[in-house]
């Protein structure tokens, strides 16, 4: 195999492609990227085998072939060099050459066959959405995805897929997203997919800067979005989600309204002084004020900040992790929050309190015991 290209080029490929490269492996070939030159196109690829990556790059072929070269240490290489055309030529026996104008760097490589076959995707459905909406609702979502491996259809986000909406689901059993989208129409795949967050997360690069669709095929084991530049593939989470519907409480008639920023605010500067370990700040509610305070007795240390805000009915002080509510808090679109609220011990509800026609978002957070 032998091909030049220049190397802005091959260093933004082998970036996209170094987040399916695990940093730790037992399989050596893992931790390199399989690189397949022929007349029409050369196409790279690397995997963690819950991930693929395949990107296509600009060359001039001067000979097909195949090979699986190191990524990080081509990488790195193509990091410190300056603007250049890089050559390079693999042997027979995956001996590694690559050439600039100033300087030749060998390495060795590996068979190609080696490598990980790509997953079949002969038995996918497709549809397309647009990648603003994708990435709307990946980042609406995958906050409140679970780490909890034991609970491997947590650690994932819901997708509902229906002819005329799209219904996106997390929960990590503390903090529930439930996201709807109304502008989202199918004409292909409809069902329920549960998708990992690695993939979602690297999606949410991948589209950062896309105003084109993203086509997607949602196979029996796997999902695969096609972009202008990348193709991306996941294993799909066969697993049973939660009922999620009969967790989301109808009857929180205590309502709080309260400007986003300055909740996050006192959240933030409260919680420094809790419990590192439970992170617990409660809030104090009444038609007269609403109060968030914290205390730690292991350290001596408390604090208490007063907001304005609009509350409607019985007193109530309820206790939450500052981290969790934070988090939540953040994730409401607009500038004021609602929080729907009934007892110190049931969940409560967050909303935005602008309206908007296609988007329809509910989160739901469990509060804490507090420490007598």
């Amino acid at each position: 195999m032998k091909f030049s290209t220049s190397k802005t080029e091959l260093q933004n490929v082998l970036q996209k492609l170094s987040k399916a490269v695990p940093t730790r492996s037992t399989l050596p070939i893992l931790g390199c990227v399989l690189f397949k030159a022929s007349e029409e196109k050369t196409i790279l690829r690397a995997t963690d085998l819950e991930i693929t990556i395949i990107a296509e790059i600009p060359v001039s072929i001067e000979e097909p072939g195949s090979a699986a070269i190191p990524l990080k240490t081509l990488l790195d290489i193509t990091n410190e060099l300056p603007e250049t055309r890089i050559t390079l030529i693999v042997d027979s026996d995956n001996k590694i050459e690559l050439r600039t104008e100033t300087g030749v760097y060998d390495l060795m490589g590996k068979p190609a066959n080696e490598f990980p076959s790509i997953p079949d995707t002969s038995d996918g459905k497709e549809l397309s959405m647009n990648s603003q909406l994708f990435k709307s609702v990946i980042e609406s979502t995958v906050f409140a995805v679970s780490r909890d491996d034991l609970k491997p259809a947590l650690t994932g986000v819901l997708f509902r897929f229906n002819k005329n909406n799209l219904t996106a689901v997390s929960t990590d059993g503390h903090r529930l997203v439930k996201h709807i989208r109304k502008d989202f129409v199918s004409a292909g795949f409809v069902g329920d997919v549960i998708v990992p967050k690695k993939f979602l997360n690297y999606m949410i690069l991948q589209l950062a800067s896309s105003n084109d669709d993203v086509g997607l095929i949602v196979g029996e084991n796997h999902m695969t979005a096609i972009t202008d530049k990348v193709t991306v593939l996941t294993r799909t989470i066969d697993e049973r989600f939660p009922d999620y519907e009969s967790v989301i409480p109808s009857d929180n008639t205590k309502k709080l309204i309260t400007d986003k920023s300055d909740l996050s605010g006192a959240i933030r500067r409260v919680s420094i002084f809790s419990n590192k370990t439970t992170r617990q700040v409660a809030l104090n509610l009444s038609d007269k004020q609403c109060l968030i305070s914290t205390e730690d007795p292991e350290k001596s240390s408390k604090a208490q900040e007063e907001i304005t805000a609009e509350y409607t009915g019985d007193g109530l002080t309820i206790g939450y992790n500052a981290e969790y509510l934070k988090d939540v808090i953040n994730h409401v679109d607009g500038q004021k929050v609602v929080i729907s609220l009934n007892t110190p011990i049931s969940a409560a509800l967050f909303n935005s309190e602008d309206v908007d026609e296609n988007v329809d978002s509910t989160m739901l957070l469990m509060p804490i015991r507090l420490n007598d």
